[in-house]
């Protein structure tokens, strides 16, 4: 049984500073493959770096929205020229968060379209991040796929039902992450049975949001397993099932990373 972490941030320090250890457990846990997410475009390198220097690891670009503010001068062409990299296989994160809204909700937006763009362009999955601004996305979304069809994933997932079936309809994937292992989750659990199985993956954020028996301690891609085990047991399917169906979803969304 084969996994894939489709994100994860092994630069954060919780991560990097046993990354060779980070990267053996996973492999030893079946996850075989891992996606680091960039959330700043000028350090692209070290996430690069970490692309490099393991076989088993690809990486994104793109500005979080909670970071557009630092970074509002990014262009399409930038996200683009560094996309072109081998192991780049993603753009973003990026997105709407209105919850800390660290950066302005007009400067989260124009990076959001920003990376669009460069997604389409690349035709290359755009990872969104999405919180407590379902409305906003969902109409972004459908007005932008309007303009030119893009790959992406709702990252992440813990919004609202809406989002998720409209995100389907335009054609994008649903990720459920560690949030769907929580007690207080039953309303992510029913999304995950609604969502179709070909646009189902699971990941980690590690290192947010570690599922139980390690909530509350720093999450690593090893236990996206957890994640795995209880979205098969929601979809009524074997463990062996939802790995491969999740492996193979992977793929034809990250089209660039070898199968």
């Amino acid at each position: 049984m084969s996994l894939v972490d489709s994100h994860c941030h092994l630069d954060f320090p919780d991560l990097v500073a046993e990354l060779d250890d980070v990267v053996a457990r996973a492999h030893a846990a079946g996850v075989a493959k891992m996606v680091t997410i960039s959330t700043r475009v000028k350090r692209f390198d070290q996430i690069r770096a970490i692309a490099e220097r393991h076989d088993s690891v690809w990486c994104s670009v793109g500005t979080h929205c909670l970071h557009a503010a630092e970074e509002p001068e990014i262009t399409v062409d930038d996200l683009c020229r560094l996309a072109e990299h081998p192991k780049c296989v993603a753009i973003g994160e990026a997105g709407l968060d209105y919850h800390y809204e660290s950066s302005p909700r007009d400067v989260q937006e124009a990076g959001f379209l920003t990376h669009i763009a460069a997604a389409r362009i690349m035709q290359l999955p755009l990872v969104i991040h999405a919180r407590e601004a379902d409305a906003r996305i969902a109409e972004i979304l459908e007005d932008e796929t309007g303009k030119g069809a893009f790959p992406a994933v709702l990252h992440c997932f813990s919004s609202g039902r809406d989002l998720a079936l409209k995100g389907v309809e335009l054609g994008l994937y649903v990720s459920f992450s560690g949030i769907l292992t929580f007690k207080n989750s039953e309303d992510i659990r029913a999304i995950a049975r609604e969502i179709p199985l070909d646009r189902l993956l699971v990941e980690t954020d590690a290192p947010y949001l570690a599922p139980p028996p390690w909530r509350g301690k720093r999450n690593e891609p090893a236990y996206v397993a957890k994640t795995a085990a209880v979205l098969a047991e929601v979809r009524g399917v074997s463990e062996a099932e939802i790995a491969r169906i999740t492996t193979e979803n992977f793929h034809r969304l990250f089209s660039k990373v070898p199968a």
